[in-house]
């Protein structure tokens, strides 16, 4: 590790003076730094290769320690020598044999037809001459057909190495012609690690709360981290706080976001825009706060879907219950139109110079959101209630009176031919003198009724026979948003005289992990030992995946429109309905 620089007007910045000299002090790059080691050993060595990632991952600093392994005194190594003429040379960027070109900045053809023209030129004092070329889809398009040829063959003491953040902007005739490395972005708790030894490699002193904080907010970039850890340490003499970081940087911490989304999750608009002007008054820069309420609830959404700590990107570690208990309460539909909203403000926020402006009333508008989670929720419930029902219509018989004549009682016909299975029958209302017999329908609620009956009495003995007919009764015992809830569980088993199992269906495991939410869990058991009469424990159980049903396609042709509504014009059923009522087919359903 690099000493700090002392002289007056020598002084490096912390990136450059910290920057890894070789493989094995790559940080987040691992696999990186093993391929090329590998490839060295091997004597595998390719002509050209593209080095891509976001900004500040180790891709020119990774290029320069090839470039120091290949030309090397001792010949290729995986472990160059650092002190080293060449490999000093090429660490200051001096190296006769290893150029660095800026792609930006030399863009054009002219000076490809250049690069060309030395390309044949052999090296000075090394084994390889080594282009590395940086921003490399900055290139003009005919930069890039001039150097294809030389790309594809070129002299066997030339190497080249690409560096870019864009390789989408790179023509494919190019990236066939590259070994190809994707530099990932480097994990806070590495960042961490690696700032650590910086600040005590500088003499100073840290939190590694203020440490974890700069990492999350480089976003994967190791030079980022650097250079705000840098400006940390200028501004904090020597010992680094938490609260030093989030003054500087002119951001919230977790607890005041935390604050300023459980006031949006209570509704409280009022107290929403008091946290807000107190994070503000306190220095945070309104767009920054609503970046990183924004990483809040990405976090809250990981949470609420089940994820563990480990994924939590933006937030504590130490947060991850109380997220896990706001979600709940908040729910995933909501948290989900939490994240759009945001998102929109964000992108307002940067064509705008009223950012304070677009953030409160984005507060507040979510502080009126309706609970989107309980209307899902419903949604859920109805569909399950209509597929219920349609599933039960199905099995039922149907049954049509004529019109009865004066002379004689109405005598119904008690046995007619079923209708197709593509003629959907509609009750219909006639208003005559003589009286209609018309089939009465089972109703799609008969379970619930039956529910309503059995909860009137003091108390029902649990059993396997009697355990669905006490869910139902419990179910009806439970307020209407709960009742939603509990509708979307397929049914119940009994496990003993105080036990009960509720079987969810396999797609619901989002509604499971609701019901066992302490409220919502203990709301159940309370229902359920009313009907029982004494207190029974309930256990939640996922059913398996239900194997989707192979469809088998028939080989008859289909029948016309027209073949189909003389089928149906024949049909008995169809025929009484018209003459009975005086009616007429308007249309043909196809079955669901």
């Amino acid at each position: 590790m690099a000493e700090p620089a002392s002289k007056d007007g020598d002084y490096v910045v912390v990136a450059r003076r910290y920057r890894p000299r070789g493989f094995d002090e790559l940080v987040g790059q691992d696999h990186v730094g093993r391929a090329l080691k590998n490839a060295i050993d091997t004597n595998r060595v390719g002509h050209a290769y593209l080095f891509t990632g976001a900004r500040g991952v180790g891709k020119t600093s990774t290029a320069r320690i090839f470039a120091k392994a290949l030309n090397d005194p001792s010949g290729p190594t995986a472990n160059p020598d650092n002190a080293s003429d060449v490999a000093q040379a090429i660490d200051s960027g001096e190296d006769v044999d290893v150029i660095e070109i800026d792609g930006a900045s030399n863009r054009g053809i002219d000076e490809i037809r250049s690069l060309r023209a030395n390309v044949g030129v052999r090296p000075s004092r090394s084994r390889y001459k080594i282009y590395i070329i940086d921003e490399v889809h900055m290139l003009t398009g005919a930069a890039f057909n001039a150097l294809l040829k030389t790309l594809e063959e070129p002299p066997e003491h030339v190497k080249f190495i690409f560096c870019t953040t864009d390789p989408e902007k790179l023509p494919i005739t190019v990236l066939s012609r590259c070994q190809r490395f994707d530099f990932a972005p480097v994990e806070v708790d590495k960042i961490t690690m690696r700032l650590r030894e910086i600040v005590t490699a500088e003499g100073a002193k840290a939190d590694d709360l203020a440490l974890e904080l700069i990492a999350r907010r480089a976003a994967g970039s190791m030079r980022d981290s650097q250079s705000l850890l840098e400006q940390v340490l200028a501004f904090s003499d020597g010992e680094l706080t938490a609260d030093q970081v989030h003054t500087m940087l002119g951001t919230a911490d977790d607890v005041r976001l935390h604050a300023l989304a459980g006031a949006m999750a209570n509704r409280d608009a009022a107290e929403s825009m008091r946290q807000l002007d107190a994070a503000i008054d306190a220095g945070v820069d309104a767009g920054r706060l609503a970046e990183q309420l924004l990483g809040y609830f990405r976090d809250l959404m990981a949470v609420t879907v089940g994820c563990d700590a480990s994924l939590m990107r933006h937030t504590s570690a130490s947060l991850h219950g109380e997220l896990n208990q706001l979600g709940n309460a908040w729910g995933l539909q909501t948290v989900l139109a939490v994240v759009g909203l945001i998102d929109q403000t964000l992108v307002r926020i940067r064509l705008s110079v009223y950012s304070r402006v677009l953030l409160e009333a984005t507060l507040i508008q979510i502080c009126n959101l309706p609970d989107l989670q309980n209307i899902a929720n419903l949604a859920a419930a109805s569909g399950a209630a209509v597929r219920s029902a349609g599933s039960s219509a199905e099995k039922k018989k149907l049954t049509i009176s004529p019109r009865p004549t004066p002379s004689s009682p109405p005598n119904p016909i008690a046995s007619v031919p079923a209708p197709l299975p593509n003629v959907a029958v509609e009750p219909v209302t006639v208003a005559s003198d003589s009286p209609v017999v018309t089939p009465a329908p089972r109703s799609a609620a008969a379970p619930v009724a039956n529910a309503v009956a059995l909860s009137s009495t003091s108390a029902v003995a649990l059993s396997a026979a009697s355990a669905q007919s006490v869910w139902l009764a419990a179910i009806e015992r439970l307020e209407e948003v709960r009742q939603s809830l509990a509708r979307q569980i397929d049914h119940a088993e009994y496990l003993g005289p105080d036990r009960l199992r509720l079987v969810f269906p396999a797609e619901a495991g989002l509604t499971m992990r609701r019901c066992d939410a302490p409220d919502n869990r203990s709301a159940l058991v309370d229902a359920v030992s009313e009907v029982v009469g004494q207190r029974v424990s309930l256990e939640y159980h996922a059913a398996p995946p239900k194997a989707k049903p192979v469809k088998v396609e028939s080989t008859a042709p289909k029948p016309t429109r027209m073949q189909r509504m003389r089928e149906i014009e024949s049909n008995p059923l169809v025929r009484s309905c018209v003459e009975a009522f005086g009616a007429e087919i308007v249309r043909v359903d196809r079955p669901k």
